[in-house]
C-alpha cells in the first residue's frame, strides 16, 4: 500500500524562498501549502487538518516565526505537529530560544537541499 503523502506548510514572506523549499519538498513527493507570515500560517493550519510539518522563517511581518511557534505550541491540538525553523538567524541564542519555544529543528539560510532532506529524515518524515 502506498504511503500517505506528507503535507508540509511553508511559511516565509519571501516568495522565492517558498519556491525553493517547495521544489525540495516536491522532489520528496510532499504535498505543500504556503503562507506569507505567521498569521497566514495559523489560517492554513485551521484549513488543513493533515499538515504534518511547518517550515517557518523567523523574520516576517504581521507575526514572526518565533511568535508562530509559540502560538502553535500553546494549542493542545498541535502538539504532534513538527516545526522546523528555516532562517537567516544564526546566533546560538536564537536557536536556543526557538527550540525552547517548541521548534523541533533549526536550519540556517543559506542551506542545501541535502540539509533540508537530512532534517526531514531525522524527524522520520523521509525514509532513511
Amino acid at each position: 500500500m502506498p504511503q500517505a503523502q506528507v503535507h508540509a506548510l511553508i511559511i516565509d514572506d519571501s516568495r522565492a524562498m517558498r519556491a525553493i523549499l517547495k521544489r525540495v519538498l516536491n522532489k520528496l513527493n510532499f504535498k505543500t501549502s504556503e503562507a506569507g507570515n505567521g498569521l497566514e500560517g495559523l489560517e492554513r493550519l485551521a484549513e488543513h487538518d493533515d499538515i504534518a510539518i511547518c517550515l517557518v522563517d523567523w523574520n516576517m511581518p504581521e507575526m514572526d516565526g518565533y511568535e508562530f511557534v509559540k502560538a502553535v505550541r500553546s494549542d493542545k491540538a498541535n502538539q504532534e505537529l513538527w516545526l522546523m525553523m528555516v532562517t537567516t538567524e544564526t546566533e546560538m541564542s536564537r536557536v536556543v530560544k526557538a527550540m525552547a519555544a517548541g521548534a523541533n529543528e533549526y536550519v540556517m539560510k543559506p542551506f542545501t537541499d541535502d540539509v533540508i532532506i537530512d532534517k526531514l529524515r531525522l524527524l522520520g518524515l523521509v525514509a532513511a
